[in-house]
């Protein structure tokens, strides 16, 4: 049996001029944000003797006159325009149902997908016989949210080319509140891996394709093997994007890939082991504010 033993070494020493004590906009609850009553009482807060208190742990965000807290660990709560990575669960009349790690299952509609081929016509019963043969329980997609429901259930599409169907490549679960909010959510990442970040906390790293598959209208999925190099890769980027969440580090393609470029000289499976991996961190934490400085 073998065993795995480590002696104790010397870390070396990274000066991050910030301390998580210092932050005044983090704040649990029964927390008093502000004692001014000019403010309006927003989500994840309440008022306790004319003061403005804290109900949850999390992130206080102002718009001007209004004051919430943002949890740090919730479930996901979709706003239109969300990239979303979700997996099928059922499939039913004119629709599928999709696991988006929200409070309800979200809907995709057979209206709201590209056929195959990229055609443009009305949906006929022919195609919801076959809507197996687009989507079946278990498969991985890439949607957006199109419209949320008076009961919180969110409508997705998959209308653009790039989303629909996802292939081979692995999912890495995380919490909604570490994905960074960008313009775009599609990075092909300079190590050679392309990555999907989801704003439900559901992270797609996959094998970046030599070309793009645009005619079968976002239900192609190659099943060519994957390289040793590719996979090693893919597997190094799923334990820095564990190591980062593990430390609470705000994930957007910019950290995911200082990241990687610290654990470099580590093995892959050596990255989850505590010290290295709080090195590997605290490491990217300097980078990150090297160049925000």
């Amino acid at each position: 049996m073998a065993a795995d033993m480590r002696l104790p070494t010397i870390q070396k020493p990274v000066s991050l001029t910030f301390s998580a004590f210092d932050r005044k906009d983090l704040v649990v609850p029964g927390d008093v944000i502000t004692s001014d009553t000019g403010f309006m009482r927003g989500h994840g807060t309440y008022v306790d003797e004319e003061k403005l208190t804290a109900s949850v742990a999390g992130e206080v965000q102002r718009v001007d006159k209004l004051i919430c807290v943002k949890p740090l660990k919730t479930r996901f709560n979709g706003e239109v325009g969300d990239v979303v990575v979700g997996r099928i669960t059922e499939v039913q009349q004119k629709r599928w149902k999709v696991e988006t790690n929200s409070r309800l299952d979200s809907v995709l509609l057979l209206s709201s997908v590209n056929l195959p081929g990229g055609e443009l016509r009305r949906r006929s019963a022919e195609d919801e016989l076959t809507m197996r043969e687009y989507l079946q329980e278990g498969d991985l997609i890439s949607a957006e949210v199109q419209s949320v429901f008076s009961d919180g259930a969110l409508s997705l599409h998959t209308r653009s080319l790039k989303y629909g169907k996802l292939g081979q490549g692995v999912l890495v679960q995380l919490s909604p509140s570490l994905i960074k909010r960008q313009k775009t959510h599609f990075h092909n990442l300079t190590c050679g891996a392309s990555m999907i970040l989801g704003n439900n906390g559901f992270v797609w790293l996959y094998p970046t394709p030599e070309q793009l598959e645009e005619e079968a209208g976002g239900f192609y999925t190659s099943l060519e093997p994957v390289s040793v190099s590719d996979r090693e890769v893919i597997s190094r980027l799923r334990n820095c994007l564990l190591a980062l969440a593990a430390h609470k580090v705000l994930l957007f393609d910019t950290s995911v890939l200082y990241c990687y470029e610290s654990s470099v000289h580590h093995q892959v499976k050596d990255i989850l082991k505590p010290e290295v991996m709080e090195e590997i961190v605290m490491l990217t934490q300097q980078k990150l504010l090297d160049q925000e400085g």
